[in-house]
């Protein structure tokens, strides 16, 4: 008699991950010599880089010479900073004219990560419409589709990654600006590494480009026949870092110096295509990945080291969603723990949609094994809004955060009881239809009914 959840008979593996998980049956020796490696220093200094590897870059010109892509560029007009990568290659970092890659996870979990990027460009005195464009015709990545539950492949990532840059490639027309005026800036870490992976794919494989080419070509996508692949794929926490003095000189209002920080680097910033991720000179001595860190740096944080820096999150895509108690234990025993007792740290940031959410949302499963362990948990630009000024509610949004930040905020000299006061007061003005807006809701329209 066959299994109704599983009609075919077929072997299961652990908790739906399919036949070839299998459980390893490793005795406790054996499982503490598997991970030891984890215990290990890893950074610059120590990973063996060994020959150089291929610029990926390069191979991209190649082909725009042949006739077969268009390269959106990173131009002088966008104000570039050089950084340099975990190779030593040279990266430009957009510093204006930016298209808004919104992330799905950020929008619908943490609305403050947004909206506290978008509050610090206006405080610099970027104009919406002439700097940043933030609009509606975008997609979701599907990466966390693909990844997480197998659901996708290379082909139909590649056609929505070209899809919306093409979007950030064209959306400057309405507005009467050039073809390629703004450029993207992906703001989920997921996104930003599937789509190296998939720049890399379409550059690497004519057969793919091929493929792709005709969905693109049914969906009035392409120019002069030809697919659009940006010169660089920029994540928002590199334009903070490369920012992060700008940040501090202009803004800052609140002194951070007493704040020991502790900074999660997300896997998919750093061990994603990880030659293409910020090693800064001047952020622990350029052998770890800078951005988050350097933002901290600047703003005066102490930032404090701990043994599990280098971890997941606990995340994981798949565990998030059939090992969710994986995915808990991870986060509560190899991070949340680790950086309270080591580092005693008041605050923890990363640069990551997953990992925010992670971190932050899971921390009450330690009260069922009496785990007392909890630490509030915020992106690197929610951070750097409260200690530039935004409202810890309005702004940053941390009524939406499941991790207890009252005392940082009061740490920063920000009274929580005022804040509370005037945000509610502020909901009553919604009620009445005053509504107040970062960015003109007009702009967001790109398409027009």
């Amino acid at each position: 008699m066959t299994n109704p959840t599983n009609p075919t008979d077929e072997p299961r593996g652990i908790a739906g991950h399919g036949a070839f998980f299998q459980p390893t049956n490793l005795s406790p020796e054996e499982a503490e010599r598997a991970t030891d490696w984890v215990r290990k220093r890893v950074d610059r200094r120590t990973v063996d880089l060994g020959e150089r590897m291929d610029d990926v870059r390069e191979h991209m010109w190649e082909l725009e010479k042949e006739g077969e892509i268009i390269v959106h560029r990173v131009t002088d007009a966008h104000e570039p900073r050089m950084v340099k990568t975990l190779f030593g290659w040279d990266k430009k970092i957009p510093t204006t004219r930016l298209w808004h890659h919104k992330s799905c996870g950020q929008c619908g979990n943490i609305p403050g990560y947004p909206t506290s990027l978008l509050w610090t460009m206006n405080g610099l005195g970027m104009a919406p419409g002439r700097d940043y464009l933030d609009e509606t015709d975008q997609t979701s990545c599907t990466a966390w589709n693909y990844h997480g539950s197998g659901i996708g492949n290379v082909e139909s990532l590649a056609a929505v990654f070209l899809r919306n840059f093409h979007q950030a490639y064209v959306s400057g027309k309405r507005l009467g600006h050039d073809a390629g005026y703004f450029f993207p800036l992906v703001h989920c870490g997921t996104s930003f590494g599937n789509y190296k992976e998939i720049r890399k794919y379409l550059i690497e494989s004519a057969e793919l480009r091929e493929r792709v080419k005709k969905i693109l070509a049914k969906l009035g996508r392409l120019v002069d026949g030809k697919i659009v692949i940006p010169e660089e794929v920029v994540h928002y926490s590199e334009w903070v870092h490369v920012m992060r003095k700008d940040i501090a000189a202009k803004l800052q209002k609140y002194d951070v110096s007493k704040m020991r920080v502790v900074v999660h680097m997300a896997c998919h910033y750093s061990k994603m295509v990880h030659e293409d991720a910020i090693y800064d000179p001047e952020v622990l001595g350029g052998n770890r990945a800078a951005t988050a860190t350097g933002i901290a740096m600047a703003l005066g944080a102490q930032v404090i080291d701990y043994s599990t820096w280098y971890d997941c999150c606990g995340f994981g895509f798949r565990h998030i969603i059939s090992e969710r108690e994986f995915t808990r234990s991870f986060t509560i025993d190899r991070k949340i723990k680790i950086a309270q007792v080591e580092a005693k740290a008041d605050v923890m940031l990363t640069n990551d949609t997953g990992c925010v959410t992670t971190m932050d949302k899971n921390q009450w499963i330690g009260k069922a094994h009496e785990q007392q362990y909890s630490m509030p948990i915020m992106a690197d630009i929610q951070f750097a809004a409260l200690a530039c000024g935004a409202d810890p509610l309005k702004i940053v949004q941390l009524q939406w955060h499941a991790s207890p930040c009252e005392d940082v905020v009061e740490k920063m000299g920000i009274s929580w009881a005022e804040s509370k006061k005037r945000f509610e007061e502020y909901l009553e003005q919604v009620k009445a239809g005053k509504i107040e807006y970062l960015y003109d809701p007009k702009l967001a329209m790109s398409m027009v009914a």
